[in-house]
């Protein structure tokens, strides 16, 4: 790892590749927002919008004008795109919808509690730089609501992927982790704070099962394993960026001993969920080597491989471990020979378990404006101070 030279490589990628593309085929001029029902390389698909596709946009671009240049097009974006979200973004009791016409008209209605979980991240970022009432307001309001929604015997709003009765999902304490970390950081607000530590809390004393060596992604409303497939199904990538939302929130705290821990748990997800034939982190696999439950687990899709890139970059600054590198190479050079298009500046974000391009779309038809620039954006606050 030559960090001067990957910075070089991560920053051109950036704003050479990634912002452009966006700003092509992304960016509505017309209604506010994101465009992102598309295909790999940009063509349209539809006009719809996703709201939690729209939340991550606002993030993107207040992250970029916070945390890599201060750019007024990058701030415009992420105004244009809140501004679309309080208008359109949620039903009459306040809960975020799922996914709306290109003006704005609901189509699918709060059916997925992570629509409400990133209009606090998005609003967590932007009011960093613009400390905006309204949308500080409105972060503050969601969280609440989730907090109280998460909690409710019968919840079950995880789309796009069902939640079953008498369930907890791995996903939920997971982002609300982050969501919470970075609403505390941006208000000060020790008690948002403290619910970020309830929330990684759940996810190492629970999820996390030391036994088995892996996070699983479903146990039941008290916490206890499930049978299989669903009691048995792991997600590496998933289980790899939760670890990096723990790093984040201990870090936070200086706790260096669940630091350690998140780290230990990183590194079983990437022994058990690289490829040993065709390399490459899998989508999905069993904990008892069934069949897992998802039917495309072996494909190779771009999150898992950008967490995973992040997640040992800063493993390896904040324990020193050698074998994060060692890591980190083997999947940036795995990584970086499937997935770019250099084309037209961004990455594909789904293959076959071989590594070749897949059309099929993976939970939402769209292109994800979000998992390559976040990585590279934190990767950067990371980098910046290398010699």
């Amino acid at each position: 790892m030559n960090k001067n030279q990957l910075r070089r490589s991560y920053l051109e990628l950036l704003l050479d590749g990634i912002v452009p593309f966006w700003a092509r085929h992304g960016v509505d001029t017309t209604h506010g927002g994101v465009l992102s029902c598309m295909e790999e390389n940009g063509a349209p698909i539809s006009g719809d919008k996703y709201i939690w596709s729209q939340a991550r946009w606002v993030w993107t671009c207040s992250a970029l004008y916070n945390r890599i240049e201060k750019r007024p097009e990058f701030l415009k974006w992420a105004r244009e795109t809140g501004d679309f979200l309080l208008s359109h973004g949620r039903d009459e009791q306040g809960r975020w919808i799922y996914h709306t016409t290109r003006d704005g008209q609901p189509v699918e209605g709060a059916i997925s509690i992570y629509s409400d979980c990133f209009a606090v991240y998005g609003f967590s970022e932007y009011c960093r730089a613009v400390p905006d009432p309204k949308f500080l307001g409105a972060a503050r309001h969601a969280f609440a609501g989730i907090q109280q929604r998460v909690e409710a015997p019968d919840f079950s709003e995880t789309a796009p992927y069902s939640l079953p009765p008498n369930r907890r999902n791995h996903g939920v304490p997971m982002i609300l982790t982050e969501v919470a970390n970075e609403l505390a950081r941006t208000t000060g607000d020790a008690a948002i704070g403290a619910a970020a530590d309830e929330y990684a809390g759940r996810v190492m004393n629970h999820f996390v099962r030391p036994a088995r060596k892996c996070v699983l992604e479903f146990l039941d409303r008290h916490y206890q394993e499930v049978p299989p497939p669903e009691g048995t199904f792991v997600m590496p990538g998933h289980a790899i960026e939760s670890m990096w939302f723990v790093m984040r929130r201990a870090l936070a705290r200086n706790d260096r001993k669940t630091i350690g821990a998140a780290v230990e748990v990183m590194r079983w997800h990437l022994e058990k969920g690289w490829d040993p034939e065709y390399g490459g982190i899998f989508l999905g696999m069993d904990a008892e080597g069934r069949e897992p439950l998802m039917s495309n687990s072996d494909t190779k899709v771009w999150w898992p491989h950008t967490e995973a890139l992040y997640a040992l970059l800063l493993a390896r600054e904040l324990t020193g471990e050698s074998w994060c590198e060692k890591w980190f190479d083997q999947v940036y050079e795995w990584s970086f020979h499937h997935f770019p298009m250099p084309e037209c500046g961004e990455w594909r974000q789904r293959l076959d378990r071989t590594g070749k391009p897949l059309s099929k779309f993976v939970a939402l038809p769209v292109k994800d404006p979000f998992h390559l620039p976040r990585m590279l954006i934190l990767s950067l606050e990371l980098l910046r101070g290398a010699k």
